[in-house]
């Protein structure tokens, strides 16, 4: 198998992260890896999107800084590839880590990824899918039982009488963004800041004022799906619980904004959101996905880059990342045998 695994950014890869995971396993199993930056898509003449491409030399790397060490030294093998030599190309870049500072980056991936497809290479997650679930309108489109309460405006009155209805409480939140960027937990003892803080949201983006849950103190528990299933490792569970620290007044349970995981306990609650969210995710193609969960509520969907799964393996003293590449593999030989002639969303589920 050849894979494709598109970042924002190469050199920014981390020892820790869930693409280096991936990457690993599938060098393990005798495939071939590819990262590929952004900044390196172009499309030719030829009617095929080339790239510079980066991989690590082959080695049975133990250690995942060892593995980045490689792909960010001089030893790492730079080759002029074309898309379509790829059995599979995974989007795991996030376009918002580059709304601000490279916007002509944000949606590069899914644009790229499209005439890709064309030559019938497998993209994941699919294209269309990631398109629609792009910021966090997407949430709403799932029905009532599993989400928050929100409204998403750039109307500071409107905010001000949802928070009031809400008796004071609420959580705002640009649209778009990731990592935590521009969380704020509203209180009535914040009022004072109230107008401040709508004006650093709305600068870059609509504001969701959102259902503040009293359980999310206590931090959320994040869910891997792959094809709209549980990611399971025998019968142990993809999970991880994020929490904040306790001496810390941040209400954002993001690993990036500084919380830490521990081993997560799994809920009936948490698995019947699971289902319940299940069609809709086949049916956008998104293979992989981490869900973001307090209580009985789903507060986030991941389609992008969903990370941690380096803690759940840790935790559990499991090969989820293994069951992930046996998937891909599954795929592949569906793709052969129908000598590349699929519908990439279906084939993305499949």
């Amino acid at each position: 198998m050849k894979l494709g695994l598109v970042v924002n950014n190469v050199l920014t890869e981390k020892a820790d992260y869930t693409t280096t995971l991936i990457a690993m396993s599938a060098m393990s199993r005798g495939h071939q890896v590819w990262y590929i930056g952004l900044d390196r898509l172009s499309y030719a003449k030829s009617d095929r999107v080339c790239v510079k491409a980066l991989s690590v030399p082959p080695h049975n790397y133990h250690s995942h800084k060892t593995f980045i060490r490689a792909l960010h030294s001089d030893k790492a093998i730079e080759q002029l590839i074309t898309l379509d030599e790829l059995d599979i190309l995974w989007l795991r870049n996030d376009p918002a880590e580059d709304i601000i500072k490279r916007p002509w980056a944000r949606l590069a991936g899914i644009n790229f990824a499209r005439l890709a497809m064309r030559h019938g290479v497998l993209v994941l997650n699919d294209p269309d899918g990631l398109n629609t679930a792009d910021n966090k309108i997407y949430l709403q489109s799932f029905p009532e039982a599993v989400r928050p309460r929100a409204i998403i405006t750039r109307d500071p009155e409107d905010i001000k009488y949802f928070i009031s209805q809400e008796g004071g409480y609420a959580v705002l939140k640009p649209l778009a963004g990731s990592g935590g960027h521009n969380v704020f937990l509203i209180t009535p003892e914040e009022k004072v800041n109230l107008n401040q803080i709508i004006e650093v949201i709305s600068q870059e983006d609509f504001i969701i004022a959102q259902e503040y849950l009293p359980k999310a103190v206590k931090g959320d528990t994040r869910l891997f799906l792959v094809n709209g299933q549980l990611l399971k490792d025998k019968n142990k569970i993809a999970a991880l619980h994020r929490y904040r620290k306790s001496d810390d007044d941040d209400m954002r349970s993001n690993i990036t904004a500084g919380a830490t995981a521990k081993q997560a306990t799994v809920s009936k609650e948490m698995l019947k959101i699971a289902e319940i969210v299940r069609p809709r995710l086949v049916q956008d193609g998104l293979f992989f996905v981490g869900l973001d969960i307090v209580g009985d509520k789903l507060m986030e969907i991941n389609v992008f880059s969903p990370g941690g799964l380096d803690s759940c393996e840790k935790f559990e003293k499991a090969k989820f990342t293994q069951q992930v590449i046996i998937a891909l593999e599954r795929k592949v030989d569906y793709i052969r045998h129908y000598q590349r002639d699929f519908i990439n969303k279906e084939m993305a589920m499949l």
